[in-house]
């Protein structure tokens, strides 16, 4: 069963639906593709994606172990390659508003790796740098 639908609307623009919730989103292909640029591209979903699912995926092992996250942020940066066009680096620097201690560090560093996305994204063509900022 689909989860969502694609409907190309034209000027290089999609609006995407998810079924379930009935919440949509639009794409655009980027000012440097042709494209107008004025909402997320495809490629912008990609990183978005990354960022997100290691949020996730460290604010279900935070539950677990009774830490707050509330707050924390990611920063992502797209680094695309050519020949073929692709996504070639994916920068994302998460910053935490609490203090997080050692031992509770290394699990949230190791849960932020093993999220679906990243794991879904091949090492040999995208390059992930996930940089952890902890407050001191």
């Amino acid at each position: 069963m689909h989860q969502i639908t694609i409907e190309y609307e034209g000027e290089l623009r999609t609006r995407a639906k998810h079924l379930q919730s009935g919440n949509e989103l639009i794409t655009d292909a980027p000012i440097d593709n042709h494209g107008k640029g004025e909402v997320f591209s495809p490629t912008d979903l990609v990183v978005t994606a990354l960022a997100s699912c290691i949020l996730t995926i460290m604010g279900i092992v935070a539950e677990r172990r009774n830490i707050d996250l509330k707050g924390t942020i990611s920063e992502v940066t797209k680094v695309m390659g050519e020949n073929p066009r692709r996504i070639a680096e994916i920068h994302v620097n998460i910053y935490f508003k609490t203090d997080i201690s050692s031992q509770d560090r290394k699990v949230l560093e190791k849960a932020a790796h093993s999220c679906p996305v990243h794991q879904s994204l091949h090492g040999n063509f995208v390059e992930k740098k996930i940089i952890f900022n902890y407050q001191s």
